[in-house]
């Protein structure tokens, strides 16, 4: 069943209307870009962000698509891009905003953060007399998720990391779980997100919100670009506003719990998993060794789980995190997942591949499994 028939998006909550913007009319059947002031710089100047804005020839739904909200994070901003330029990308209901790079103060700065050295994804829904990030949030809130009645925002892992593709929301909202399940993800963790974040204030104002975590800072990976586009074509065929069927994995995986794993010790890492890799309990992750090979210590699955993330930093310092695991529901064991995904030759098996060759994984030795 479509998510149109299964919330209340005939009947949406008031917004600003999306067939105007900046003084600047929209009609149905067309598209505009335009640009969004959200603050000043230094030297005093207006400084915009590019939105894409697409119309179909029938109303429906307001769907935003943001990237880079954290301004090194740019595999979503490929994504939107490579929407915009897709000559075939053609709505049949409702309307997009695509918006390739909402913190441009961070990405013209190669950086996670604004300037002032604050987190712009801590800042929703934002005040127009606080800090610089706060006036930005509210601006952007204000112009952006005030137009829409759903949202996708696109991340990756943060600095010397990688995510394997997964979807994050609070599931225990039907509108959202709906938009989660049908992105198309292998893994979805469910949560509402930190205080101050995009999506749980969205969520928060009754614009439902996801965020697709995948791949690493400053790259733009082919295969999580995929996986994006993938995801947010689902997501808008089950709103009815896209033509043609969603296409899904061979298994989903709902994760309520998530722990980062991190050494005991310093030392140089042999990796034994890659993102994406569904453990067992006592598993061997990693092997911590001197820079001249010696075994120190072993690093260790503490539950059955999918491994979400990892580092790409084989140096490490005690303390410091090795993996991101999702503990695996109780009713599934990891033999059951490995065979179903034996059948699969698609999307995720690829990037499962390919996100393995930013790291050296290796077999643990005998004498690491005894430490």
């Amino acid at each position: 069943m479509p998510l149109s028939n299964r919330n209340t998006m005939e009947t949406p909550r008031q917004r600003k209307p999306i067939d105007e913007w900046n003084g600047e009319e929209i009609p149905p059947g067309e598209s505009r870009n335009m640009k969004l002031a959200v603050s000043e710089s230094y030297s005093s100047m207006t400084l915009k962000i590019p939105i894409h804005v697409r119309r179909a020839p029938i109303d429906g739904p307001v769907l935003f698509v943001t990237a880079a909200l954290h301004g090194d994070e740019i595999n979503g901003t490929g994504a939107v891009r490579a929407l915009v330029q897709d000559a075939e990308f053609n709505l049949v209901r409702g309307s997009v905003v695509l918006v390739p790079v909402l913190n441009m103060l961070a990405f013209d700065r190669h950086s996670r953060y604004l300037p002032d050295r604050r987190d712009l994804n801590r800042s929703f829904p934002g005040s127009a007399k606080g800090s610089l990030a706060s006036r930005m949030a509210r601006t952007l809130f204000d112009e952006i998720v005030s137009r829409c009645d759903y949202g996708i925002d696109l991340h990756t892992a943060s600095v010397r990391r990688t995510n394997y593709p997964n979807v994050r929301g609070n599931l225990d909202d039907p509108a959202v779980r709906g938009m989660a399940e049908a992105f198309g993800c292998e893994v979805l963790l469910n949560g509402k997100g930190p205080r101050g974040a995009f999506r749980r204030e969205a969520c928060h104002v009754g614009c439902p919100t996801i965020v697709m975590e995948g791949g690493e800072v400053w790259k733009v990976e082919p295969r999580i670009v995929e996986s994006a586009v993938r995801g947010i074509k689902n997501v808008l065929r089950s709103l009815d506003m896209l033509d043609g069927e969603i296409e899904r994995p061979e298994i989903q995986i709902v994760v309520e719990e998530s722990k980062w794993i991190r050494a005991e010790k310093g030392g140089f890492l042999q990796f034994h998993v890659q993102p994406g890799d569904i453990v067992e309990k006592d598993q061997p992750l990693a092997t911590n060794t001197t820079l001249l090979g010696r075994e120190r210590s072993m690093v260790q699955a503490p539950f059955n789980a999918v491994v979400i993330g990892m580092t790409t930093l084989p140096a490490i310092s005690p303390g410091e995190p090795i993996c991101n695991l999702g503990r695996l529901p109780d009713d599934i064991q990891p033999a059951q997942i490995r065979r179903q995904r034996k059948k699969e030759d698609g999307l995720e098996q690829s990037v499962h591949t390919e996100l393995a060759t930013n790291l050296l994984v290796v077999e643990p030795s005998e004498e690491a499994q005894n430490l």
